[in-house]
């Protein structure tokens, strides 16, 4: 036991995390041989084994999925040592991971990066644009600093902090610009188009529908946003678009955009965090600077 080193333990994480012994060699920079003597020799220094091993890929043994949680916090909190080590010495420099959702990743995302590299050039910036549940989960397993998504998530070990709020808008083809503007309990009888299963978006858009209740008379899935506009210009549906996304996806599209009557749907964009995290002060300072960008994007109305 006193032969563990964090040499032994990011390796033996990285075999957990790709299950291949050739992925996991690749992503430590070093030769599958010597992954392989090192996961012996920490199999040795433990007295069990971590892995079934198969011609095809590795699997963790129940001692291994034990050994792989602990694993995955010492070495958080080893990041987190040098993320404070850090702070401390310069303020925001170094590198600094983002997760963004991609119903805000293509709008905001470049005043973002912006603002940063302006007011911070020593900043690495690398950004991860994917759903919400691989953001927690990402982000709850040391490998990115912070999130932007969709408030709330309620998750106890995260600083949560609202930013800004937006409401959502109706697009139609637009031929239907003369026609009423429907009401919530009507788009459950017509054609609605929606992003596909696991993104945020496309909850609080059923949940505005209450579609929970009843379910639309048709309902077709995309998996982008832009999709969803291209659609309704091909006169196939109609749907819901977040309002700083307007100015982006309508300008190639024949659609028209309406505002429902109140209470419109909305949501909130805010940042996370780990409570445990060394950069908090500065990820407040990112907060501000993402504030700002959202609060830019309303300034164009939407309709």
């Amino acid at each position: 036991m006193n032969n563990l080193t964090l040499k032994q333990m990011r390796y033996f994480e990285a075999l957990a995390r790709h299950g291949h012994f050739g992925r996991a060699a690749d992503v430590c920079a070093i030769s599958q041989p010597a992954l392989s003597m090192q996961i012996r020799e920490l199999e040795a220094s433990l007295g069990s084994a971590l892995f079934e091993r198969s011609t095809r890929q590795v699997r963790l043994t129940g001692f291994g999925e034990e050994v792989a949680s602990r694993v995955r916090e010492i070495l958080r909190a080893v990041d987190e040592l040098a993320d404070l080590a850090d702070a401390a010495r310069a303020g925001l420099v170094g590198r600094l991971r983002i997760g963004v959702i991609p119903t805000v990743a293509p709008y905001l995302l470049p005043a973002i990066i912006g603002r940063l590299s302006r007011r911070h050039a020593g900043l690495d910036i690398r950004v991860r644009e994917t759903m919400t549940p691989r953001l927690i989960q990402e982000l709850a397993e040391g490998r990115l600093d912070t999130a932007i998504v969709a408030l709330p998530i309620s998750e106890r070990s995260f600083t949560e902090v609202p930013l800004f709020s937006e409401d959502f808008v109706l697009i139609r083809p637009a031929g239907d610009a003369p026609k009423p503007v429907p009401k919530a309990e009507d788009l459950r009888e017509m054609r609605l188009l929606l992003l596909e299963e696991g993104h945020c978006f496309r909850d609080q858009a059923l949940a505005f529908c209450d579609l929970s209740q009843a379910r639309p008379r048709e309902v077709l899935d995309a998996s982008s946003l832009s999709t969803l506009v291209q659609m309704v210009g091909a006169g196939i549906g109609l749907t819901l678009l977040p309002e700083m996304a307007v100015p982006v996806e309508v300008r190639s599209a024949e659609v028209a955009v309406a505002r429902l009557a109140p209470p419109r749907p909305s949501r909130t964009i805010g940042m996370i965090w780990r409570r445990s995290s060394p950069l908090a002060e500065q990820l407040r300072q990112i907060a501000e600077m993402v504030r700002e960008a959202g609060t830019a994007t309303q300034r164009s109305p939407a309709a």
